[in-house]
């Protein structure tokens, strides 16, 4: 039966991506939404909306109750859960349907089958889908780990079974770090999933990250939508993901291939599934260089870049299967049109460990035109919303195709040049340097190699702040708005030459400028200057907005500088401090751990010194500015 009345387990973009294909057709959509998501995008993007609770997703987006009743209060007839959230919790899917609603993605016996990495992998080894060793026991002791990864070999990763979205995740590279490394990934698993179970496996010391797009459906069709390569990672997170894979030779896609639908039948699966495999990347694609690393059941993140080489709408293909439809195409109908890559638009701070920030975004969008075929925008946020600190920090997906990959990355490159965000962090210009670089452009890239580059692609480059500042000099010298003789900025001083500077501040450097005397380099992309407040500016070049102050001349300069405390960036939850009062610390040790945004942050000391007092537990719920740590000198 065809659905009338979708409602949607989910927020920001992906909720606002699902109500247009809605929109187009002809299905009435409702949002859910938390106490800091009432003014969202999404929820004035649905016919209606339905409040489900306070701002910690437990209360809200992962409160099964609330969202059943929530469909029950606005009389939709089916649920789509998006991704992340309850997207694969197969207990929501059968309250799903036990409910009398339409489940938009498998079923909850498909759920549970690929769900644990381990009963996935032994599943995939029965299909005869190649996998990596490792251990996937049920003894989770610290002494069955430890003989484990001995037989195993260092170095490996430890995984939560439960995990997903690179959460749980940690690397060991010897036998010493093995307690301290399962601690910390136990405890993440069991923030984010409920479940601390772990596994291991063995390392691939330069993986590739390439997965097979798949879809099922009632009446036992599976096709595959080819791969994608999500290789560019930081901290086991995709961060721009193309289709098809760079240098994939046909042989090594049709094995690849094979074995995703051989996994996705072996389940009985019905809707969008992702399977995910591990490449070696020391070596060419091969037929033996890649093992099955886990299936995600469900839409992607990154599914508009097989939209854009398919020209399929793969939310409305879930639509279609879920009401009980056969797939739409067969195998041989699906076209492989060009290369497509997407970058997803962060609210975090590269340069500060990838710090996420919250608050009200005074500028967002791309400054030239978006036309869907070459350039597309998927956002969650507009100018004026504000940022919440509950959840991920991904705020929209950049999407570009063209007909070559080389065509592809120049459109990128230039695009997230004139990509403006600020009044919150962006990783624009730090997705900028990733595609202008040698082994992107390449194609030999891994999923290590942005851990391998240090501050080169994380810092903005000098070049830009530099012309940032000069952009405010010029809008600080501007006469144009200038209504009486005295606004004119010329200079003049009694019995003196004139002087045209201003005094800016960047971080914690200050100085006068005048711009007459500087050049810009002509490689350097034109700054847009976004005014915060009369002595504040955004200003964004090359996709990295710089915060430029002006100070107050009878004010200190040095003023803007500082370093006797450590204080909370960001709302969160302290996890742990390593200093107490009395101890001596040098700059960049590490003073305490913080979770925000379903990730840990730890928080370095800002300069040598002294503790001179603690002002907050583990445990503690902090503020944003909130002082954790007073120093003091030697």
């Amino acid at each position: 039966m065809k659905i009338q009345k979708l409602l949607v387990a989910n927020r920001g973009e992906i909720a606002c991506r699902i109500f247009e294909t809605c929109r187009g057709l002809g299905i009435a959509t409702v949002a859910v939404y938390s106490d800091a998501d009432a003014r969202a995008k999404h929820v004035r993007e649905a016919d209606e909306a339905v409040h489900i609770g306070a701002s910690p997703a437990p209360d809200s987006y992962l409160n099964i109750a609330a969202i059943l009743a929530a469909a029950k209060e606005s009389g939709a007839d089916a649920i789509h859960p998006g991704y992340g959230f309850l997207s694969e919790n197969a207990d929501f899917a059968e309250a799903v349907e036990i409910a009398g609603l339409i489940w938009v993605g498998p079923s909850a016996a498909a759920i549970r089958s690929m769900g644990p990495k381990d009963e996935a992998k032994r599943i995939a080894e029965e299909a005869g889908v190649p996998v990596l060793p490792g251990y996937r026991g049920e003894g989770q002791e610290l002494e069955t780990l430890a003989k484990a990864a001995t037989e195993i070999g260092f170095p490996l990763l430890i995984k939560a079974v439960a995990g997903g979205g690179g959460r749980g995740i940690r690397l060991v590279n010897k036998a010493g770090e093995l307690k301290g490394e399962l601690e910390s990934a136990v405890r993440e698993a069991e923030s984010a999933f409920g479940d601390g179970r772990v596994m291991l496996e063995k390392l691939v010391q330069q993986p590739r990250h390439i997965e097979v797009q798949v879809f099922g459906d009632a009446h036992g069709n599976v096709v595959h939508l080819y791969e994608r390569d999500c290789s560019l990672q930081r901290r086991r997170q995709k961060v721009i993901e193309e289709a098809p894979a760079p240098g994939m030779p046909e042989d090594v896609r049709s094995a690849m291939t094979d074995a995703a639908v051989k996994l996705a039948q072996a389940v009985g699966y019905q809707g969008a599934g992702t399977v995910e495999f591990i490449v070696d990347g020391s070596k060419p694609l091969a037929i033996d260089t890649f093992w099955f690393l886990e299936m995600n059941t469900r839409l992607q993140v990154e599914h508009p870049a097989t939209e854009m080489i398919t020209g399929q709408d793969l939310v409305a293909w879930q639509l279609l299967v879920a009401a009980g439809d056969a797939l739409p195409l067969k195998q041989d109908e699906i076209p492989l049109i060009g290369h497509a890559i997407e970058a997803r638009i962060c609210a975090e701070d590269p340069a500060d460990g990838f710090r996420p920030g919250a608050g009200l975004i005074l500028e967002f969008g791309l400054l030239q035109p978006v036309d869907g075929d070459t350039i597309r925008w998927d956002a969650g946020f507009e100018t004026g919303d504000r940022v919440p600190s509950n959840y991920d920090s991904m705020i929209a997906k950049l999407i570009v195709s063209a007909p070559e990959r080389d065509a592809a990355v120049d459109l990128l490159v230039d695009t997230l040049a004139h990509t403006q965000l600020s009044g919150v962090p962006a990783n624009t210009g730090f997705l900028r340097r990733c595609a202008q670089s040698d082994a992107f452009r390449d194609g030999t890239h891994h999923v290590n190699w942005i851990a391998d580059q240090g501050d080169a692609l994380t810092h903005t480059p000098s070049e830009h702040q530099h012309a940032s500042v000069l952009a405010v000099c010029d809008v600080r010298l501007d006469d144009d708005d200038a209504r009486m003789p005295w606004d004119i900025r010329d200079g003049f001083r009694s019995n003196a030459m004139p002087v045209r500077k201003v005094a800016v501040a960047v971080g914690s450097d200050a100085d006068w400028f005048d711009p007459a005397d500087h050049d810009v380099d002509a490689d350097t992309p034109l700054p847009f200057v976004t005014d915060l407040s009369p002595r504040r500016f955004a200003v964004t070049t090359g996709g990295d907005t710089v915060l430029v102050e002006v100070p107050d001349y009878d004010a200190d300069v040095e003023a803007v500088l500082g370093g006797d405390s450590v204080s909370a960036p960001m709302p969160g939850k302290l996890l742990s401090l390593h200093v107490k009062a009395g101890d001596t610390v040098a700059k960049g040790d590490p003073v305490a751990v913080m979770e925000a945004m379903k990730m840990e942050h730890t928080l370095p000391a800002p300069r040598d010194g002294v503790v001179a007092s603690v002002e907050a537990a583990p445990g503690d719920q902090v503020s944003e500015g909130d002082i954790l740590v007073h120093l003091e000198a030697e």
